[in-house]
């Protein structure tokens, strides 16, 4: 076995939670059960390491078995990448039948078309999430092991996820052979990113439980009335108040738990303006700022906002409408032509 392949298999041992080692070597399947119990997985991790590896060498493992050993890894613990969605397109509503060999097959031929040095290995998983790993090479060296990128796609829907790790010129390369492989006409990325890749596929793929759409606020007189019967002299909470923001709050974000993002980015472009014999401003540059919103999960922080008191319900549009427009990056810049606080977000 190749010294390269060894320590690979011993890295991605070593990342594994001890608990957690057997079983997913149960789920490679490149070990026999007879040699899985030669291990003792009570020992230090270092030892358990060496103990496959030395398996493996037994079984003759190669780049491709240590590869599918690191499928398994990410798949399991898939919230430690992040991951950016893409969209492909079509010219029209056209149906194809979704071939797996011969996606696996153009994929293949496009990217060692276009390099040489690239590792390429697929996994397949119940949802009919078809899981890529690439080892990007160059010309020159060998892939790099140490720095795959991950592809996530479900036949037959548009959507692809990428956890890239490569060059600039690569990315490029692999959506033109995503694109080919799966009968497409282009690919464009969709401006929504993750840690929590089973997030981003309820986003886009409607499997969440948002239902702002059906919010419509009441007249204002409406709001924060106190019953004439309140006794002034006791501090009570405004009942009525409270209702609303529950009932706002619903018809925002519905019933269920929200998609898992953890931030949210505004860029702001916007002039200032003054009366022109002032001569203030001078320069006709506009005024650009980053506004970013972060949080371990920012949609169920923006919920828990109002009835907390810390905000008014509803929300902005700009934080609640994130699952519906599927994007967590946003670009707010004045209407041309229009007064001052008149924004429009692409």
């Amino acid at each position: 076995m190749d010294e390269t392949v060894a320590e690979y298999i011993r890295r991605t041992v070593l990342k594994m939670p001890r608990a957690e080692i057997k079983a997913m070597l149960q789920k490679w399947g490149f070990l026999s059960e007879m040699q899985l119990q030669t291990i003792n997985f009570h020992q230090l991790k270092d030892n358990i390491a060496q103990d496959v590896v030395r398996l493996c060498e037994e079984n003759s493992a190669g780049i491709k078995q240590a590869a599918d050993l690191d499928i398994i890894y990410n798949h399991t613990y898939r919230n430690k990448r992040l991951w950016s969605v893409y969209q492909m397109n079509k010219a029209g509503e056209e149906t194809e039948f979704f071939d797996l060999t011969d996606f696996k097959k153009k994929i293949r031929r496009r990217l060692r078309s276009a390099l040489k040095n690239v590792t390429i290995n697929f996994r397949e998983y119940e949802d009919n999430a078809i899981w890529i790993r690439i080892a990007w090479g160059t010309p020159y060296t060998r892939p790099n092991q140490y720095k795959p990128s991950y592809v996530v796609y479900h036949s037959q829907t548009s959507y692809v996820f990428i956890s890239a790790s490569m060059l600039k010129s690569n990315l490029p390369l692999l959506c033109q052979a995503l694109v080919i492989a799966s009968s497409y006409h282009d690919i464009h990325e969709k401006q929504l990113r993750s840690h929590s890749l089973d997030s981003l596929k309820d986003i886009v793929f409607k499997r969440y439980s948002q239902n702002f759409q059906t919010y419509h606020p009441r007249p204002l007189q409406e709001r924060n009335v106190a019953p004439e019967s309140a006794d002034l002299r006791i501090i009570q909470e405004n009942k009525s108040e409270k209702a609303r923001i529950q009932r706002v709050n619903q018809d925002i974000f519905g019933d269920g738990p929200q998609p898992k993002l953890e931030f949210a980015q505004y860029k702001l472009e916007t002039m200032f303006k003054s009366d022109p014999k002032m001569g203030v401003l001078d320069k006709r540059e506009p005024f650009r700022c980053l506004v970013k919103f972060s949080s371990p999960h920012l949609l169920e922080s923006l919920k828990s906002l109002s009835p907390a008191g810390m905000a008014d319900a509803p929300l902005s549009p700009l934080l609640t409408c994130i699952p519906q427009k599927a994007r967590n990056y946003f670009k707010i810049r004045e209407k041309k032509g229009s007064f001052p606080g008149s924004f429009v977000s692409p």
